[in-house]
């Protein structure tokens, strides 16, 4: 067994441990709220009728990544939001959300709204990717 770390005394690499860990938190009692991850697709004519693009319905053709977070009996002065490249986390005085997401996105220009009547968190963020034959734009 050989140790690949400089420092004999570290337990483990940085590259073992996962992206976005440092936010998990087991001993918190809060629950977690009702949330679904939706992916949106910015399509014209061009891509609809004609098949202009190599664009289709799977999630490698999406440009943002939409989280809707249902959060009964809160009010939007109460929400706590950190969007990292692959972490959102939210935190409410009853609710708390860790999520994982599934690509990174720009964490600097997503956008937020509170829907009161609905009572719900609507998160939509721009995926990044490096680009590709389908993603040029």
């Amino acid at each position: 067994f050989q140790v690949k770390s400089e420092n004999r005394k570290t337990i483990w690499n940085t590259e073992e441990v996962p992206e976005g860990s440092e936010f998990d938190d087991t001993w918190d009692p809060r629950e977690q709220p009702e949330y679904q991850v939706l992916f949106k697709q910015c399509v014209g004519t061009e891509d609809v009728f004609f098949g202009m693009s190599r664009k289709d319905p799977s999630t490698a053709c999406c440009e943002d990544l939409v989280i809707r977070i249902k959060l009964p009996e809160t009010k939007s002065t109460e929400i706590t939001l950190d969007i990292q490249d692959k972490v959102l986390d939210l935190r409410t005085p009853k609710k708390k959300l860790l999520l994982h997401l599934p690509y990174s996105v720009d964490s600097k220009n997503g956008k937020a709204l509170f829907l009161s009547e609905e009572e719900t968190l609507e998160v939509t963020l721009r995926v990044s990717r490096k680009f590709d034959f389908i993603n040029f734009v």
